[in-house]
């Protein structure tokens, strides 16, 4: 499931389908550029009515996001995954720590490092956004058929900035490893 792989151009089945797929004329792909902000709009309107809820918006989410699924993560590691100013994460950090959603402590070797997890209620409220996305791309890959969910993850992978993409599909592999070892360690 983590091997997500893009195809480049250097592939032979891209490049020969690339000119095909190239606009006939300069003007933008407005329809797809428009359906992926209608996508994201809808993708993350349901997490935000649970979130306004308690007094978080986005920022909060993304990083419930990514230290649930990377336990242990440094918070420089989260920013440079989030590619966000420290001022930002500390002050979204902040509260979600004062709040008991995520709890930081030293590092092992180095009390310097700041090692973020997330607490029961931290781990429960990343479970139940992550449950309502979810929800509704299984909707949408159900209807698109057999397919369509690596279709998609090639798609998604190559709108990744190339120079960062092998980074990013490392980080999910990662996190799909570690979630599958503590599912099997708990049973």
């Amino acid at each position: 499931m983590a091997d997500i792989s893009a195809t480049t151009a250097s592939n032979p089945r891209t490049a020969a389908t690339s000119a095909e797929s190239a606009p006939e004329s300069s003007e933008p792909y407005f329809d797809l550029i428009e359906l992926l902000f209608f996508a994201y709009r809808d993708f993350v309107g349901d997490p935000d009515e649970v979130l306004a809820k308690l007094r978080f918006g986005r920022a909060h989410h993304r990083v419930l996001h990514f230290v649930n699924r990377n336990p242990g993560m440094k918070v420089a590691d989260l920013l440079d995954v989030l590619k966000i100013t420290k001022q930002s994460l500390g002050r979204v950090l902040k509260q979600l720590i004062d709040d008991g959603y995520v709890l930081q402590k030293e590092g092992a070797n180095d009390r310097r490092q700041r090692l973020l997890y997330v607490s029961p209620a931290g781990e429960a409220l990343a479970m139940k956004l992550a449950g309502l996305q979810t929800a509704r791309i299984a909707g949408v890959l159900a209807e698109l058929g057999p397919g369509a969910r690596e279709a998609a993850r090639r798609f998604l992978a190559g709108m990744i900035d190339a120079s960062d993409r092998d980074r990013v599909l490392r980080l999910i592999a990662h996190a799909d490893r570690t979630r599958l070892r503590g599912r099997d360690g708990a049973s």
